[in-house]
Order: structure tokens, then C-alpha cells, then sequence
């Protein structure tokens, strides 16, 4: 198979996209194929954000002391963090190991995930640990990062305590300069996340390769192709970005109408049932519980049908563009054709 430009793999993903999932369609598989692509991509490599939201009352913001936990509690939310870690653990461990089902389906065009759930058992175990030893080095390098900064915004934290008002200009002269260190790790997260999955993952499979030998496999084609290599992870970054926003743009009006009817209907069922009691009160919190439900469902439905086709094409574009440069892949995706001896 020859080398394929970042830019001509693209029509070539969308093209085995299409074969894969719809050449013959069925309804049961396409939905079993595009909720195993949505698992495998979109669990991948997310950043996870959390808000908090307060009062104001017109003064300047201000701190609360904190709040004192007693032991028990104490005890109870280590023990929740504790199995919250280990169930994170597990799944991200069942995502490495459908990655790997995933790919076998891909390379092969077939529509069986179990096959490749079991044919990769080691070299996904591998690529687990590996992926939590990266996971730790990126968690050490955010923790000597922060180290700086702590002192900082302990100060802020006392100070603020004391005379009850934010300084905000302490508070930028720290945060401004985390924001390009930010910026920076999130950038340092997608490459990484991008080298394992695209480019070193095809090695475990199909060479059982350990991760030394994949990854300096992987360097020296970077190296020998920089700006091919370059130009992928731009479109492999931006793609997926651009074509979310054209689904986003083309399904906002039909979507906002499709929940609007469904919030109409919940409105009027709870509004029908406020004053119920009894066996009716029982009937009415059924129907609204069935209605959200099916919404759910609708919800859930039109995220498979649009996401599986965006999340294989995903992976075919990896696929696609990695077989040109690793001859191993690129002899299952476009089989050479046999040599005819011809005899005298």
C-alpha cells in the first residue's frame, strides 16, 4: 500500500466509513458499531471541568471558612473516592480492551466485536499499563508544576480570610500566567492521547510489540516524515472539531423543536397530575417517568446515528493515513495483489 498524504486520507476514511457501516446496513449492527465507536473514541482522552456557581449580594466576593467533617464522614467520602478510583480504573481498562476489538473490525471489515476482544487480551493489557504510566508521569508533571504556585494562593487563601474581600489583583498575578501552562498541558494530553492510539497501538496489535519498540517505530517514521506527521495531527485535531460544528448548526433548529415537544408534553402531564392523589398521583409520576424515558432514548438514539459515523470515520483516517507507513497494517487494509506465476 503506498503512503497516502494526510489531506488524501481523508476522502479514503470517508469512503470506508461508509462501506463499513452502511454496505449492507442493518439497524441493530449500525447501532452496536456506533456505540462501540462512541465508547472508544469519546472516552478517550476528555477533560473534565467542574463549576461552581455561588450568590452574590453586591458586595465584593468573599471566602467561608471550611467546613468541619466529622471522622465518620471523613472516613466515608475516602472510601467513595476509593471505589470511585478503582471503578475508573476497571472501565478505563474495558475501553483499552474495546479499542483493541474495535480495530480488529476495522482492519478486517468485519462486524463481530468479539473476535478481537479476545485475540488482543495481552497486548491490551500492555497498552493499559502503559497509558496509566503516562497517565502518572502527566499527574507528576501538573503536581511540580503547581508547586510554585502553591505558597501564592495559600497567601491569597489567608489573606482573604482575614479581611473578607478577594484581592484581585493577586489573584490574576496568579492565574494569568497558569493559563499558557494550561494551554500548553492540554496540547502535550492531545498529542500524547493522538501518538498512543493512532500510531502506537497498530504496533501492540500486530507485532505484539512492547512499548520501547512501538514507540521508536513510531519516531522514526515521524522523523522521516515531519510534515506529513505534522499536517495529520493538525486535520486529525480540526476535523473532528469542524464536523461537530456542521451537525451542531444543521440539527440545532430540528433538535431545540424535538425538546421543546417533549418538555411541552412533561409540562402538561405534571400540570394535569399536580393535584392527583393517590392511585392517580401513582399513575401520573409513571407516565411522566415513561415520557422522559423515551426522550432519553431519542436523545440517546440520535447520538449513536450521528456520533458512530463520526467516531469510525475517526479511526479509519488514523488507519488510512498509519497503513501507507507501516507495511504491516497496510498489507490487512489493501491486500497486495497475488503474484501469478506463469509456467513454460
Amino acid at each position: 500500500m503506498r503512503a497516502f498524504s494526510a489531506v488524501d486520507s481523508v476522502s479514503l476514511a470517508i469512503q470506508r466509513t461508509r462501506e463499513f457501516l452502511f454496505r449492507p446496513f442493518k439497524w441493530g449492527t449500525y447501532l452496536k458499531l456506533g456505540l462501540v465507536a462512541i465508547i472508544t473514541e469519546g472516552a478517550g482522552s476528555n477533560f473534565h471541568s467542574l463549576s461552581h456557581s455561588g450568590h452574590t449580594t453586591g458586595r465584593e466576593p468573599h471566602f467561608h471558612p471550611p467546613f468541619h467533617f466529622a471522622p465518620e464522614w471523613i472516613a466515608a467520602i475516602l472510601a467513595i473516592a476509593l471505589v470511585g478510583f478503582v471503578l475508573s480504573v476497571v472501565v478505563f481498562y474495558l475501553i483499552t480492551r474495546l479499542r483493541f476489538a474495535y480495530f480488529h473490525c476495522l482492519i478486517h471489515n468485519i462486524k463481530e466485536i468479539r473476535p478481537g476482544w479476545w485475540i488482543y487480551g495481552a497486548q491490551a493489557m500492555r497498552f493499559f499499563w502503559m497509558n496509566i504510566v503516562v497517565g502518572f508521569c502527566f499527574l507528576l508533571a501538573v503536581v511540580l508544576i503547581a508547586l510554585p504556585f502553591i505558597g501564592g494562593f495559600l497567601r491569597l487563601f489567608h489573606e482573604n480570610r482575614q479581611s473578607g474581600h478577594l484581592d484581585v489583583g493577586l489573584l490574576l498575578s496568579l492565574v494569568l500566567p497558569l493559563i499558557p501552562i494550561i494551554l500548553l498541558l492540554i496540547l502535550a494530553c492531545l498529542v500524547a492521547d493522538l501518538i498512543l492510539r493512532d500510531w502506537m497501538l497498530p504496533h501492540f496489535a500486530l507485532d505484539n510489540a512492547s512499548a520501547g519498540d512501538a514507540w521508536a517505530q513510531v519516531w522514526a517514521r515521524i522523523m522521516a516524515e515531519k510534515r506529513q506527521f505534522f499536517v495529520y495531527v493538525l486535520l486529525r485535531v480540526a476535523l473532528p472539531l469542524v464536523a461537530t460544528a456542521g451537525l451542531f448548526i444543521v440539527l440545532i433548529v430540528p433538535g431545540v423543536a424535538l425538546a421543546g415537544a417533549f418538555a411541552a408534553i412533561e409540562y402538561g402531564l405534571h400540570s394535569a397530575f399536580a393535584d392527583s392523589t393517590g392511585a392517580s398521583a401513582v399513575v401520573g409520576v409513571l407516565v411522566q417517568v415513561f415520557f422522559g424515558l423515551v426522550a432519553l432514548g431519542f436523545a440517546l438514539l440520535a447520538s449513536i446515528c450521528l456520533g458512530g459515523p463520526l467516531s469510525t470515520g475517526i479511526r479509519e483516517y488514523a488507519l488510512i493515513f498509519y497503513a501507507g507507513r507501516y507495511q504491516a497494517l497496510g498489507d490487512i487494509l489493501y491486500p497486495p495483489a497475488p503474484v501469478t506465476v506463469v509456467s513454460r
